[in-house]
């Protein structure tokens, strides 16, 4: 308990710190993202954070708004361009998510928070990935991200939960920092999402 205190203070000064030190490049990419996009620069989505209860996550959009001739949203892989697919494999995408942190609502590691949809497929166990805030980047996106099952990822963002510890964490920032700039599998594997959890099968 005196870590997950520590941890919150430590999250909320050093995001409002990278804010400010990456306060140029943000810039540039909000005009980045205007510029391909369109005014609206922020994917904005209601997600289940700290036991279950819902934020807004804030990330810069990375796809168009393009319909087919049936007025629906084409297949996610169409809505992409070059800028898009830049953005998702450096995770430049998620840097407006320090707000989120400089909120309250999410850490910089912890289980990465997903639809609010799934919260009534989860099983019990599955839940307890909610006993911690959601981060930026988690034991399961540094072992295969979207490479790997639902279960898997599951399972290793519970072990993440049963083992939190300062080490662990440090661990984990720095895996991914060497992740991002190697471009290693757990960029690549974020162009396109995942497909939806449906629940266990019966």
């Amino acid at each position: 308990m005196n870590y997950l205190f520590l941890k919150n203070i430590f999250d909320r000064f050093f995001a409002l710190l990278a804010l400010f030190v990456l306060s140029p490049i943000l810039i540039i990419l909000i005009f980045l993202v205007k510029k391909n996009f369109g005014k609206n620069v922020f994917f904005k989505q209601i997600r289940p954070g700290y036991k279950s209860k819902l934020f807004t996550l804030i990330k810069f959009r990375t796809m168009n708004n393009n319909l087919d001739q049936f007025g629906n949203l084409l297949p996610e892989d169409e809505r992409l361009n070059s800028f898009s697919r830049w953005m998702r494999k450096t995770s430049l995408d998620e840097l407006p998510e320090l707000i989120n942190i400089i909120r309250g609502e999410m850490s910089f590691v912890g289980p990465r928070p997903l639809l609010k949809e799934y919260l009534p497929l989860y099983t019990k166990e599955e839940l307890k990935r909610h006993d911690v805030k959601p981060g930026l980047t988690g034991w399961a996106q540094i072992n295969g991200r979207n490479n790997i099952s639902w279960q898997e990822k599951f399972s290793l963002d519970i072990w993440y939960v049963k083992n939190l510890n300062f080490l662990l964490d440090l661990y984990i920032i720095l895996k991914t920092f060497v992740k991002v700039l190697t471009g290693d599998s757990v960029n690549s594997s974020k162009l396109i999402s995942m497909e939806p959890f449906r629940g266990k099968k019966k």
